[in-house]
């Protein structure tokens, strides 16, 4: 689904990503993963259209979407989440989905004015899909509580929630389990999967938690340096000498440590 070749991110002459080439197999849940200031999520910056690349090229489908505007990779189905939640704070949880959907028709004033019917009706369809959405995420107790109120994990399930109300075709999760206990990371965990084998979800995610990649990505890309090191089963990742290095900067003496 995506290729990114040959990507490079400059900041004056610090190269955060240096050469970057994978692929996202459609389908997949793959994991990417590093020491801190690999680049991982300057790369995800760039696919998602946050961050322009200083060259090389990204395409989704077979179709070159390198430096598109966030907003037009959004209604190409391609979403991110952020380490750090992005809530509306005032708002209810309900009302934080229900918002996602783009060309709603109350966002222009002739349709508030003549077409309160057409709004109205599409209120009430975006109300059943919201409810529908925090049921499988296992937090519609929570649809009326203020989005601001949440604990970090249930805004990261909030997050999750978002990108279900469009057709997202892969999403790209910038550690959904950063703050997270071990109990809502689990539901987290389940729900990607859920979307993954039930709704034919991509998932690409950056994550620390080995633990968590293990149990849910396959393949596993590995960057440091901002280049990719390597990829492979989590297995095969524990066992390479090249990754061992660029997490403990030493052979394979350590190589317990990685696997512990």
């Amino acid at each position: 689904m995506i290729v990114v070749e040959d990507v490079h991110k400059h900041f004056g002459g610090f190269r955060a990503v240096d050469g970057a080439t994978l692929k996202i197999e459609t389908g997949s849940i793959t994991g990417l993963v590093g020491p801190n200031g690999a680049g991982k999520t300057t790369l995800f910056n760039v696919i998602a259209g946050v961050l322009p690349p200083t060259s090389g090229r990204v395409t989704m489908d077979g179709e070159d979407i390198t430096g598109l505007a966030p907003h037009t990779l959004f209604e190409k189905g391609l979403l991110r989440t952020f380490q750090i939640a992005h809530e509306f704070s005032s708002m209810t949880v309900r009302e934080n989905l229900m918002m996602v959907p783009g060309a709603q028709s109350g966002e222009t004033l002739w349709n508030v004015w003549f077409q309160r019917g057409r709004i109205a009706q599409e209120e009430a369809t975006l109300l059943k899909k919201a409810d529908e959405v925090l049921e499988f995420l296992t937090i519609d107790h929570l649809k009326e509580e203020k989005a601001g109120n949440l604990s970090g994990g249930q805004k990261k399930l909030l997050e999750l929630g978002r990108t279900m109300m469009v057709d997202a075709k892969i999403v790209f999760l910038d550690e959904v389990g950063a703050g997270v206990n071990r109990t809502l990371l689990n539901t987290i965990g389940d729900a990607i999967v859920r979307l993954n084998k039930e709704r034919g979800y991509t998932f690409c995610m950056i994550e620390h938690d080995m633990d968590f990649i293990g149990r849910l990505c396959d393949p596993v890309i590995v960057m440091a340096e901002g280049k990719v090191l390597a990829e492979g089963t989590m297995a095969e990742i524990k066992s390479n000498e090249q990754v061992i290095e660029a997490y403990l900067g030493t052979g394979l003496k350590n190589k317990e440590k990685v696997e512990a």
